[in-house]
């Protein structure tokens, strides 16, 4: 009985274990010195994409980055928010709102009226389609590291595998936050906020 506990639990355990498989023989040529590449799974492929589409890995990595850099902003912008840090004046002179008025956490989108919603959409495109078009996958936009660009290869690649993990992170940790907010009012599971 003891054995036959231990054996399922063998084989429970080996499903979450990266899949071996073999090096793809592509032009992408991913190594295990691969940006975002992180110990202990190396290059985290679970659905064998870099095998099946090699072709697409450019891309989705370019996707990634963005999303954890909203992410980021996400996870300080909820941080700002929740402590009731506020700008000044009117977000809406016309509908008589203040930013103060606006409530915190997910329920925030809904007192934003519609034209609002509209310029910021407006905004995101234009930020997609001009200024960090998707088509661009190195994640270079121009802007450098804080105003400044880094010439040594090596940091720079440091630089960018610590964005894409602090990227994951945001990812995980402004869902985790959204989650809460939505079940208990409280983004902060052991603070409370309100």
């Amino acid at each position: 009985m003891n054995i036959a506990v231990l054996v399922s639990l063998v084989g429970t355990v080996s499903c979450f274990a990266p899949a071996q498989t073999g090096r793809a023989a592509t032009n992408l040529a991913v190594s295990e010195l691969e940006l975002g590449v992180t110990e202990p799974l190396g290059v985290f492929d679970p659905l064998g994409w870099l095998e099946t589409e090699p072709e697409a890995f450019e891309r989705r990595r370019a996707v990634e980055r963005k999303h954890g850099r909203v992410a980021m902003a996400a996870v300080v912008g909820t941080i700002v928010h929740q402590n009731h840090i506020t700008f000044d004046g009117y977000l809406s002179k016309s509908a008589d709102l203040k930013f103060s008025d606006v409530p915190v956490g997910v329920d925030g989108i809904r007192a934003i009226p519609t034209a609002g919603l509209a310029q910021i959409l407006a905004f995101f495109a234009l930020v997609e389609l001009a200024w960090m078009p998707a088509s661009k996958y190195d994640g270079d936009y121009g802007v450098g590291y804080f105003g400044t660009d880094i010439k040594d290869p090596e940091e720079k690649a440091r630089k960018l595998n610590v964005e894409l993990n602090n990227g994951r992170a945001a990812q995980m940790g402004i869902l985790g936050m959204m989650v809460h907010d939505v079940l208990d009012g409280k983004p902060f599971i052991f603070i409370d906020s309100n």
